[in-house]
């Protein structure tokens, strides 16, 4: 026997079928069921070509970057170890989304087991964050390198570096575990239907028959300390680095020492634009539609992984150089 849910979205209901035992008498139902993009169901098929071409590019861009530092060992110093941990980051980032994204898309694939749905909440929140602190690290080094190149090698050693990396990824881990850990004690009673292509946070823990206070005011207390903290510590270090640079006696040599730092800002800028967009959109853009809302939750954590490749290949002179390489080497 079927019985039909509604889940609401903006301008009408959005009617979903399945079976009666997952969707009365429950308590903490056995799967979740992702809706993709509601609203947008008739264009999910070209959806998913611009998401696969999106993964085929992060896979192949990023893998391309680890391939030529690990080969290259002029490039073994600390900016490129911390590209590359942005690399791997991108990877796991995109991976924990994407594949079940298109499995929705193309088989209609939307179940995702109880426990699998709270591991995705974490990888996804977790890595978001701590590709935020590798880009604080990528400033601290661009800082050093310009505002004082002498002890640039002293003070990144390669230990240091390490620790940097370490701390970046014990911080993700720490300030997102009460997401899934609060998330997953919450009561949930009412439906089992995510209208999201993903298990976003909130759009989540919305589905529990209890008070989420905890879970929302954590939420913005991480949000703002990751993201505001970061936005900061960045912000400072480039006002620094500004000054060096003008106080440079040659507007040759000023282009030059800030062609350095150039891939960074532009990344940095693909990176909190759409995040700080999203977040606009989602606490004061109540007239948007939600298929707009999950739209921009996918392209702000799709387009870095997308675009750092890309910048650094193109705008970064070893990795072009290497690149080129590769290509005539592979002609002849």
């Amino acid at each position: 026997m079927q019985e039909t849910l509604f889940c609401l979205r903006v301008g009408n209901l959005l009617p979903y079928s399945m079976s009666d035992s997952n969707t009365t008498d429950f308590k903490n139902p056995s799967t979740f069921i992702l809706l993709g993009i509601p609203g947008l169901e008739m264009g999910h098929v070209w959806i998913s070509v611009s998401f696969c071409t999106m993964y085929i590019i992060v896979i192949l861009g990023n893998i391309t970057i680890l391939f030529i530092v690990k080969m290259e060992p002029n490039l073994h110093v600390p900016m490129y170890y911390f590209l590359c941990m942005l690399a791997v980051t991108d990877l796991v980032l995109s991976t924990s989304i994407l594949p079940k994204t298109l499995a929705i898309f193309w088989f209609s694939y939307r179940e995702i087991d109880f426990s699998a749905c709270f591991i995705q909440m974490y990888f996804i929140h977790c890595f978001s964050v701590i590709e935020s602190g590798i880009f604080v690290a990528m400033a601290f080094d661009r800082y050093v390198a310009i505002c004082d190149p002498l002890r640039h090698s002293t003070i990144l050693t390669n230990p240091v570096v390490a620790k940097i990396g370490l701390a970046v990824v014990l911080r993700g881990g720490i300030l997102i575990m009460p997401h899934p850990f609060l998330a997953r004690r919450w009561p949930y009673c009412r439906t089992n239907i995510i209208p999201h292509s993903y298990c976003e946070h909130i759009a989540v823990v919305k589905l529990a028959c209890a008070d989420i206070s905890v879970s929302s005011y954590y939420g913005l207390f991480v949000a703002f300390l990751v993201r505001g903290l970061d936005m900061i510590f960045i912000a400072v270090s480039y006002v620094q680095i500004l000054r060096a640079i003008f106080s440079l006696p040659t507007k040759d040599a000023r282009l030059k020492t800030f062609g350095t730092c150039s891939s960074h800002l532009c990344v940095i800028l693909a990176f909190y634009i759409p995040a700080l967009f999203s977040f606009l959109t989602h606490r004061f853009g109540h007239n948007v539609p939600l298929h707009f809302h999950i739209l921009i939750a996918n392209v702000y954590l799709l387009l870095p992984p997308v675009l750092n490749p890309i910048i650094y290949g193109v705008r970064t002179k070893p990795i072009r150089n290497r690149l080129l390489w590769l290509f005539t080497h592979k002609g002849t």
